[in-house]
């Protein structure tokens, strides 16, 4: 069991929770998945030491108060993938990735609406974004489930002809 991170929320089914070096081999195995890194502009790690390095230089938590965070099934403390907030170019991108055998079974859309409502209630945010290959059409029905909209094209990481979804704070 990995829990050595700082627990950031709950959702009915999962807790998330910063990640921390210890969990470095989740990440190597969720981006050693093609299929999982098709459309992130990310690819595989080259080692489980490359994975460590990422973790102990994300500055994310230290710097802006939140970041991507690791989900992790309530019931049997199993990994999914992760999903939270992250400060790129001056917006606030929600993003998530899981492991391919617990696609379509609604674990994004319950952690993304979580991570919106934390960014929104708990942080002050007044507008989070998603960015989303075109051809990426799962996480483009998580974003349109959570109330996002087509604001523009764009590139971002590396992917042309992005998708950019904006959701503003509820008044």
């Amino acid at each position: 069991m990995h829990d050595t991170g700082k627990h950031i929320l709950d959702t009915p089914r999962l807790h998330l929770r910063e990640f921390t070096p210890s969990d470095a081999a989740l990440f190597y195995e969720l981006n050693s998945d093609p299929d999982v890194v098709r459309y992130t502009g990310d690819g595989p790690f080259e080692s489980v030491e490359a994975a460590e390095a990422f973790i102990r230089n994300y500055p994310d938590y230290k710097k802006n108060g939140f970041g991507r965070w690791l989900m992790f099934t309530k019931d049997t403390n199993e990994f999914i993938g992760w999903c939270g907030l992250k400060l790129v170019d001056g917006e606030v991108d929600l993003g998530y990735r899981l492991r391919k055998k617990h696609w379509k079974k609604g674990y994004a859309s319950e952690a993304a609406q979580a991570c919106l409502d934390y960014g929104f209630n708990q942080l002050g945010m007044q507008r989070i974004i998603g960015r989303v290959a075109t051809e990426n059409h799962a996480s483009i029905r998580v974003l349109e489930k959570m109330g996002m909209t087509f604001e523009k094209q764009g590139t971002c990481d590396h992917i042309e002809n992005a998708l950019f979804y904006v959701i503003e704070k509820p008044r």
